[in-house]
C-alpha cells in the first residue's frame, strides 16, 4: 500500500465519521502505523516464543516422568562375573570391593535402586563393603543370607561343599538361612559355619581370620590343618576333585603354605614326599590314599 492509497482511504474514513479536516494525514499517521506494526509484530512473535518454549517444556517433563517410570517399575539389568581360573577384583555400582576366588561366580545389578544392596555369590569372595546405613548390602550364598552396613568379610560357598563358612575380618555381620530366619551376629575373628545336611547355623572361631584371606594375595597356608580340608580347599582352588580314599587319612594334621600359580601336581608331590601316602590320577581327579 503506497501512500497516495493510503491518503485517499484516510479521507473517506474522515468524511464518513465528520472528523476534522486536515487533522490526520498519511504523511503523519504512516509511521505511526509502521510502529505500531513493528510492536504488534514483536509481541505475536514474543507469544508465539511463549507458547513454543511452553510446549516444548511440557514435551521434556513427559520425557522425564516416562524415564522415571521407567528406571522405577523396569527391572534392573544383572551383570555376572565368573572367574574361573583366576583371581579377580570388581568395583560394584556403590563403590564397594569384592575380590573373587578362582572358579567363583558374582551376580549384582548394574545399578543399586532397591532399599536393599543385594548381590549373589557361589564359590569365595571377600568384601570390602561402602558404608550406607540406609542401604543394608546383602549377600546371598544358596540358603544363606550375610547383612551388613559397611564391614569386611569372606564368604565360602562352593557347591560340592557341605558348609557355607562367613568369616568376619572387621565390623559386624548379621547370618542368618531361610529356614528359622533367626540371625547370627559375628564380631571380628569370628565364623558362621551354615551345614547343608543337617540345616543347622552355628558360631566358630576363627582365630586366624586373616589367613583365610591369604587366596587373594595367591597364597594357600595350612597351620596344623586336617588333610581331609587341604584336600577340599586344592578341589575348590583348582577346580579339580582331591578324594581321600583311606578315612584313616582325613585327621592327619600337617602345615604347609604353596602359592596358587604352582601347578596341583607338584603340591600333590611334595605332600606325598612329606607324609608318605599314595597319590594317583584318575579321569576325574586325584585319589590320595595309603600305599600298600
Amino acid at each position: 500500500m503506497n501512500e497516495n492509497h493510503f491518503d485517499r482511504i484516510l479521507d473517506r474514513l474522515i468524511a464518513s465519521t465528520r472528523s476534522p479536516q486536515g487533522r490526520y494525514s498519511a504523511q503523519s499517521t504512516w509511521p505511526l502505523l509502521q510502529q505500531r506494526l513493528r510492536d504488534f509484530n514483536r509481541r505475536r512473535r514474543y507469544i508465539l516464543w511463549l507458547r513454543a518454549a511452553g510446549a516444548a517444556a511440557c514435551l521434556a517433563l513427559a520425557f522425564l516422568a516416562g524415564w522415571l517410570i521407567r528406571q522405577t517399575w523396569m527391572p534392573v539389568p544383572m551383570e555376572t562375573v565368573n572367574t574361573l581360573a583366576e583371581v579377580r577384583t570388581l568395583h560394584l555400582p556403590d563403590g564397594s570391593e569384592v575380590t573373587l576366588n578362582h572358579y567363583s561366580t558374582l551376580t549384582y545389578p548394574k545399578r543399586f535402586k532397591d532399599k536393599e544392596r543385594q548381590v549373589t555369590l557361589e564359590g569365595e569372595a571377600r568384601f570390602d563393603v561402602a558404608r550406607d546405613t540406609l542401604h543394608p548390602f546383602i549377600v546371598q550364598a544358596e540358603a544363606v543370607r550375610v547383612q551388613v552396613l559397611g564391614t569386611h568379610f569372606n564368604v565360602e560357598a562352593y557347591k560340592a561343599d557341605r558348609q557355607v563358612k562367613t568369616t568376619l575380618l572387621e565390623g559386624r555381620v548379621a547370618v542368618s538361612t531361610g529356614q528359622t530366619g533367626e540371625a547370627l551376629i559375628l564380631s571380628p575373628g569370628e565364623n558362621a559355619i551354615y551345614d547343608k545336611q543337617t540345616g543347622t547355623l552355628a558360631h566358630a572361631p576363627a582365630p586366624r581370620a586373616a589367613d583365610e584371606v591369604l587366596w587373594t594375595r595367591g597364597i594357600l597356608r595350612f597351620d596344623q590343618e586336617t588333610l581331609e580340608e587341604i584336600a577340599r580347599q586344592l578341589s575348590n582352588a583348582y577346580h579339580t576333585e582331591v578324594c581321600i580314599a583311606d578315612d584313616s587319612l582325613r585327621q592327619y594334621r600337617m602345615t604347609a603354605t604353596f602359592r596358587t600359580d604352582e601347578r596341583l601336581e607338584y603340591i600333590l608331590g611334595l605332600l606325598q614326599e612329606a607324609t608318605g601316602f599314595d597319590c594317583r590320577a584318575e579321569r576325574n581327579g586325584y585319589i590320595i590314599d595309603n600305599k600298600q
